[in-house]
């Protein structure tokens, strides 16, 4: 992923590619709260900033809007989506559901490779949870474990579903500030969910992730509620 310059605004962009890129450094900066829940996407704006026309703009701004970060406002433009309690609290609901599908799938055809995938992948969790390392690079890594679990399923179907949920399930993490007191422990949270999946137990493993993202799902919400209620 490109990362966004060090300005307010962003740096001009060649055509290859455009439409892609322009949704890459937009979700960048929606995700690290750069651009703000209810905040006005002008296609104007930041089509100059980009050296570019308004269309890919836009375009990108329809891809973000059906990965749930933008909504579409008739005769107003685009703005960056704000999310309730009830719909963070439906979007991990649909999480469980793509998520322990694709682990019956996992399990039924073997782990395989992504074993040892899950393995290092949790290394990496505990790597980005050192200090040095911002909050979006910890979820963007725990989002890559989950993203490994789909992807060894076998099932495009199951992988295509996590991705479009993918960013703005990040955005919802990163919009409370903090998930756990200790960074370590949204590394150490996957190491039982590993250890059911190399089980070989497909009931275990499945027990495992419906409890592993039902406790994500109630912190979440919980602290959403918080703060829509701290919120004038």
């Amino acid at each position: 992923m490109e990362k966004l310059p060090d300005t307010d605004g962003f740096a001009p962009l060649d055509r290859e590619g455009l439409v892609d890129r322009v949704a890459r450094l937009l979700s960048r900066a929606i995700v690290s709260g750069r651009l703000a829940p209810g905040e006005r996407l002008s296609e104007s704006v930041v089509a100059k900033q980009l050296g570019t026309s308004r269309a890919p703009v836009r375009e990108a701004a329809r891809l973000l809007e059906n990965s749930g970060l933008v909504t579409y406002a008739p005769n107003r433009g685009f703005f960056v989506r704000r999310h309730s309690a009830t719909e963070i609290d439906n979007l991990y609901e649909f999480r469980i559901t793509i998520e322990i599908a694709a682990v019956r799938r996992l399990m039924r055809q073997g782990l395989g490779a992504t074993a040892a995938a899950l393995c290092a992948q949790i290394e990496e969790l505990r790597r980005v949870a050192e200090p040095g390392h911002d909050m979006l690079t910890q979820v963007e890594a725990d989002m890559q474990f989950h993203r490994l679990i789909c992807e060894g399923s076998g099932n495009p179907l199951y992988l295509r579903s996590f991705e479009r949920i993918a960013l703005e399930t990040e955005l919802t993490i990163v919009l409370i500030g903090t998930l756990y007191d200790d960074a370590q422990k949204l590394a150490e949270t996957h190491a039982p969910l590993l250890d059911a999946l190399q089980s070989g137990s497909e009931a275990q493993a499945v027990d495992a992730m419906f409890y592993h993202l039902d406790v994500a799902r109630a912190l979440v919400t919980e602290q959403f509620r918080k703060l829509e209620e701290n919120t004038p």
